[in-house]
């Protein structure tokens, strides 16, 4: 049996060591709680799809709202945005979006339109001097992507900009909670969210 003084210096030490690992793994890109959290918490209430003027968009602009009407709309399963491959796929949606618009993104890897992960996607706009940091003030446009990284609500996920009215900027995503989901966000400059990659 420990005698008190090594209980307390044992017990310390634990707590100790468990807050450390607790703090890193909150700060980790690979922690899986925030998008367990938004999993549970977020509506999965259908919204419209919002009326966007299209007469101000370019041509690309304009096919990509159409094909994101379009798929919000019959909410097919993500395998079809992945090749038939089971994985996270907002990467994958945002990879196929552009590719039926016209302005595939090329996979920095493989070559390939589909970029299946986020960190990727980052490296893709980087290379291409295509991505604005979140502290820069850039304010989006139609058809530019949100990037996002852990420990966002989000997680690891990037979802297309929709819409920009007055500071609320609007999203529609693939693999959000409820399938293809349309999000408001009033401060998108929160902690974990990255930056933009412009179109």
């Amino acid at each position: 049996m420990f005698k008190r003084p090594a209980f307390l210096i044992i017990t310390t030490i634990a707590a100790l060591l468990l807050f450390v690992a607790v703090g890193f793994f909150a700060q980790s890109r690979f922690n899986p709680i925030p998008q367990i959290v938004a999993s549970t918490t977020a509506s999965t209430e259908k919204k419209s799809f919002p009326s966007i003027p299209t007469d101000a968009l370019s041509s690309d602009q304009q096919k990509i709202i159409t094909i994101l009407k379009q798929e919000y709309e019959t909410q097919p399963n993500g395998t079809k945005y992945s090749e038939g491959i089971e994985e996270p796929w907002c990467a994958d949606f945002v990879s196929w979006v552009y590719n039926q618009a016209g302005v595939p993104l090329k996979n920095p890897n493989s070559g390939s339109w589909r970029i299946p992960g986020t960190y990727t996607l980052r490296e893709y706009y980087e290379a291409e001097g295509k991505f604005q940091p979140a502290s820069t003030g850039y304010v989006p446009k139609v058809g530019d992507i949100m990037l996002y990284d852990n420990p966002s609500p989000f997680g690891q996920h990037t979802n297309f900009v929709i819409a920009v009215n007055d500071g609320t900027i609007t999203t529609i995503g693939g693999n959000e909670p409820g399938g293809i989901r349309i999000v408001e966000h009033t401060n998108p400059d929160t902690v974990g969210f990255l930056g933009f990659g412009v179109l």
